[in-house]
């Protein structure tokens, strides 16, 4: 006669059920967790997938030839890879946290927690890290939206306020900025309330030029005008100069002289190597005219040219 809790084939329910009493638990978290990395690293190798797709090909499109040189220039190809790169890393750790997550419920679900006793207890790790990691979650915000926006990126040259230099990293929680000192800075998110880009789309760069109170100023307006159109002609700076140059007369005068305004449109990488280039060829073409300069009091710089 077969005992209830037996079936024909002789398998006794009773014992496997007490089995499971014992051993279930444990199998199904360690189920869980074997669930949890296999849906990891499917995810991680999606993402990491997609952002090879984008990386290469940015490098293929890196050698096609295009008019629109502000578009297709080296560091705007750079900046797309690193901020591709960067999106897909922040995009590895949010994946990671929610299967975390996720794992972790299903785990004291697997262990008989109470589901009331789930969402308090979700409750008051909500508010302990409200309250203990603002900073840290207001540095992963910022940095989020800055990487997603492609407000920095490195190479460039920014204004954050309190620093000014080159970016030489751009994380989810601090920006590395080096100064023209090489002080390497490393600035919270969360701190960074703007950003002040000058390595984006398209740079000017201007030059205020002194001329002696008596000097012929559309002689010497038309020699500056020359000069930079000149330049601008060249093939070595065909490629940096995006735009004819251009005199935008007297900016100020005084009794001992006036300021000439020259303006030229260059792509943002360029614009220190142009500026520095075109003073040189202002000063050798006033020189041409013979004009007794007046003494320069005082030099204000910016970015990577600016003194403490």
């Amino acid at each position: 006669m077969l005992s209830e809790t037996s079936t024909p084939g002789g398998v006794n329910w009773a014992a496997v059920g007490e089995w499971w009493g014992v051993w279930g638990p444990p199998i199904g978290v360690l189920l869980v967790i074997i669930g949890a990395f296999i849906a990891f690293y499917i995810v991680r190798a999606l993402i990491g997938r997609v952002v090879g797709g984008v990386v290469s090909g940015v490098k293929r499109r890196a050698d096609a030839a295009d008019t629109e040189a502000l578009s297709n220039s080296p560091l705007a190809q750079v900046r797309v890879v690193q901020r591709t790169r960067a999106i897909g890393s922040v995009l590895n750790t949010m994946v990671a946290w929610v299967i975390g997550a996720i794992a972790l419920i299903l785990i004291l679900s697997v262990l008989g927690v109470e589901p009331a006793s789930l969402v308090a207890m979700a409750g008051f790790l909500g508010a302990a890290a409200g309250i203990g990691a603002q900073g840290v979650i207001k540095d992963f915000l910022n940095g989020l939206f800055m990487v997603f926006e492609d407000q920095v990126g490195i190479g460039d040259l920014v204004d954050l306020g309190e620093v000014s230099g080159v970016v030489e990293s751009v994380g989810i929680r601090v920006t590395q900025v080096r100064d023209v000192h090489g002080t390497l800075w490393y600035v919270r998110n969360g701190e960074i309330v703007r950003v002040g880009n000058k390595s984006q789309g398209w740079a000017r760069v201007i030059i205020d030029q002194a001329v002696p109170y008596h000097a012929d100023v559309d002689l010497v307006e038309q020699r500056l005008l020359d000069v930079a159109t000149a330049m601008s002609e060249e093939p070595a700076w065909t490629g940096r100069v995006i735009d004819k140059p251009e005199t935008w007369g007297i900016e100020s005068v005084s009794p001992e002289a006036v300021v000439l305004r020259l303006v030229v449109r260059t792509r943002a990488n360029a614009r220190d190597d142009v500026a520095r280039e075109l003073r040189r060829r202002v000063k050798a073409g006033l020189d041409e005219l013979g004009l007794d300069l007046p003494s320069v009091q005082k030099v204000v710089g910016e970015g990577l040219e600016a003194q403490p």
